[in-house]
């Protein structure tokens, strides 16, 4: 079945404090925009068409070759952004809406919603998490039967439906027909005069179709990223994993929270690498090699026994 896949990107950020469009800001030498994209396509997506809209020609020049576009102008809710993705409108198979700022999400979480769906034969997926802190995100309301009610936001939800732990992740994926057909009944009757997507969940179900959860183990893995704090947050918890993952792999890492090593980096084996590293772009380091204390790369391609000095800069 076909994987498609709409990013959500147009967003200014407006808590970033920055000129920079928010999923143009870096973790681990990458824009987030660029996590998002290289995870949705290892999961299978074969089409993918980021919504832009503040500076959307910025996005579009960095982004260029990665991903297909479309532009949100004005920018009138969640619902609204995915209508713009007219490109999609006819394709049949499985559309995952991801957001462009949710950097941390996983290849397995993201295939696990397409499989998830085409498995019990139902037309939507919510990304359900169980957070620490479950505060004001939306709740997301199961049957008996474990498949989806609503999505009750948490100002308006009653004093038992706030007690539920289980929040919406901001992460759907649809039967593409069914999301489209659903789009066009969605109304912007409320205060702030928005088409939201969560009304999808309403929506399809008095279509007669089936809205599920899929829940992501790691309630961190599916966080959002609003400002610098946020954004310090998701880049240590992305660089233990990526370490953790290499270390795994045999590769020597002496100070994991001071190593930090972009996702598209790759490794031969008997590595060693000192504290103070900082290794992103498409670098290929090979078998045999040392990297002193303070070492820096991107786009660089180190050979077989190879020890880079102390300090080194190589770009």
């Amino acid at each position: 079945m076909n994987r498609n896949a709409i990013v959500m990107g147009g967003g200014k950020g407006t808590r970033m404090k920055s000129d920079l469009p928010k999923v143009l800001h870096e973790l681990l030498g990458e824009p987030l925009l660029a996590h998002s994209i290289a995870t949705l396509k290892e999961a299978g997506a074969q089409r993918i068409v980021t919504i832009t809209g503040y500076r959307y020609d910025l996005v579009q020049e960095v982004m260029a070759g990665q991903c297909e576009f479309a532009v949100q102008e004005p920018q009138l809710g969640t619902g609204h952004a995915v209508m713009q993705a007219h490109q999609l409108e006819k394709e049949e198979g499985i559309t995952v809406v991801a957001n462009g700022d949710c950097p941390t999400v996983t290849v397995e979480t993201y295939r696990a919603l397409y499989e998830q769906l085409e498995k019990e034969k139902a037309q939507m997926a919510v990304l359900t998490a169980v957070p620490a802190d479950n505060g004001a995100y939306g709740r997301v309301i199961r049957r008996e039967d474990g498949t989806v009610e609503k999505i009750v936001e948490f100002k308006d939800a009653n004093e038992q439906e706030r007690q539920v732990r289980e929040v919406n992740a901001g992460i759907y994926a649809f039967d593409n027909q069914t999301l489209f057909a659903g789009l066009k009944q969605l109304k912007n009757d409320n205060a702030n005069h928005e088409y939201y997507i969560t009304d999808l969940v309403e929506i399809i179900q008095n279509m007669g179709k089936k809205v599920i959860a899929v829940t992501c183990d790691d309630w961190q893995e599916a966080a959002g990223m609003n400002d610098c704090v946020e954004q310090s947050i998701s880049e240590r918890y992305l660089s233990d994993r990526i370490n953790h993952h290499w270390m795994k792999e045999g590769v020597t890492i002496h100070d994991p929270k001071n190593t930090w090593i972009g996702p598209f980096v790759t490794f031969g084996h008997d590595v060693v690498i000192y504290p103070g590293a900082h290794i992103f772009g498409h670098s290929r380091i090979g078998n045999h090699v040392t990297l002193l204390p303070g070492f820096y790369g991107r786009d660089v391609s180190i050979e077989d026994n190879t020890t880079v000095d102390p300090y080194t800069v190589m770009k």
